[in-house]
């Protein structure tokens, strides 16, 4: 991977961006984007815009959602113990005996979720652990409710203290994946298109609160209102014990980025994707998606009058936990694939 690429892309993963919280990480990603772009901003919401040959009528939006799942600060009890919300789809049953960073207005400040030890739980507690999150509290080293509430506040948020480690052949575990992977590769595009002679204006959004509706990507189509979406998103890896294929499809990790047919997704772009990849002689993987799915694509594909939308996705093995797993030429793959897409456009594509 670039080197250039690969410090943001640590950096990214580096800072936390629980979903509708994500302007750290936003930022980060927009000074990525400077250096590739004609035009770079963020919309209300928080989603960056980056823009390339503004000027074309045929415009392609793509989107990689900067938000990760997280925790909120609910309620405080008198002896200073915290219990939180989930942002977004938050395996509680992961949770206990985890270390937390808690985003604070003076900074991040860790803390522990507490777990009752072994020797004091009934078999029963054992066998079946807690799946509500109002049972668990977090520990900050607090006294009371008075001092908790000098250290952190209601509604602060807070993410699993875990980082970038990195596995054999060339596989790396972080919190986060999903799918500051795919902004990552939304915003690398661009590096590899910067230069280019273009037919087609690029859009390429860093989105915000897909975890909690694809809120993000369905107000920036709309502002953008695309010919061609494309959305970059971690699919289901089954290379992993108590994954069957029977049920996604099948796909490794390793073995390049996964294409989906399905009624969501234009059956002319899903050729042209496909068509690149062989031009460039870039593997790729199938899963089909039978229904409408929780990805940026599936907001695109809706928006005004309907767009021709595409999804593009990056094996995951262990998805919404604190080690999701991918491997880097995946990634790097799906930049190169979907900047060869863009180059052969002409901007005349029929879609319907």
């Amino acid at each position: 991977m670039n080197k250039t690429a690969q410090t943001f892309l640590k950096e990214l993963l580096a800072t936390p961006t629980p979903t509708g919280f994500e302007t750290r990480g936003q930022e980060i990603v927009a000074d990525y984007m400077r250096c590739y772009t004609d035009s770079v901003s963020m919309d209300v919401h928080g989603c960056v815009h980056g823009v390339l040959n503004p000027g074309a009528p045929t415009r392609v939006m793509l989107a990689g959602h900067c938000d990760e799942i997280g925790l909120m600060i609910q309620y405080i009890d008198d002896k200073g113990y915290l219990t939180m919300s989930a942002l977004g789809g938050v395996m509680v049953t992961l949770l206990q005996g985890e270390r937390i960073l808690i985003n604070t207005r003076k900074g991040p400040l860790p803390g522990v979720i507490g777990v009752k030890p072994i020797h004091m739980m009934s078999e029963k507690e054992r066998k079946e652990p807690s799946t509500e999150i109002h049972d668990l509290w977090v520990d900050i080293g607090a006294k009371s409710k008075k001092e908790a509430e000098k250290l952190v506040a209601l509604g602060d948020t807070a993410t699993i203290n875990t980082g970038w480690i990195e596995l054999a052949n060339g596989r790396v575990a972080c919190r986060g994946f999903d799918n500051r992977i795919g902004a990552f590769i939304i915003s690398d595009v661009l590096r590899l298109l910067k230069g280019k002679s273009l037919k087609v204006a690029v859009h390429a959004v860093s989105t915000v609160q897909e975890e909690v509706g694809l809120r993000g990507s369905r107000t920036a189509a709309f502002a953008i209102d695309p010919h061609i979406g494309l959305a970059v998103d971690v699919g289901f890896a089954t290379d992993f014990p108590g994954m069957n294929a029977k049920i996604v499809g099948e796909a490794k990790v390793g073995d390049g980025p996964i294409l989906h047919p399905g009624p969501t997704y234009n059956p002319a772009v899903l050729d042209m994707l496909k068509k690149a990849a062989d031009k460039a002689k870039i593997k790729t993987q199938w899963q089909p998606e039978a229904r409408g799915t929780g990805t940026d694509a599936f907001a695109i594909m809706q928006t005004r009058g309907g767009v021709a939308a595409g999804l593009i996705s990056v094996p995951c093995r262990y998805m919404h936990s604190p080690v999701e797993t991918i491997a880097l030429a995946d990634a790097e793959n799906s930049v190169k694939l979907i900047a060869a897409f863009i180059e052969n456009l002409t901007g005349n594509e029929k879609l319907r």
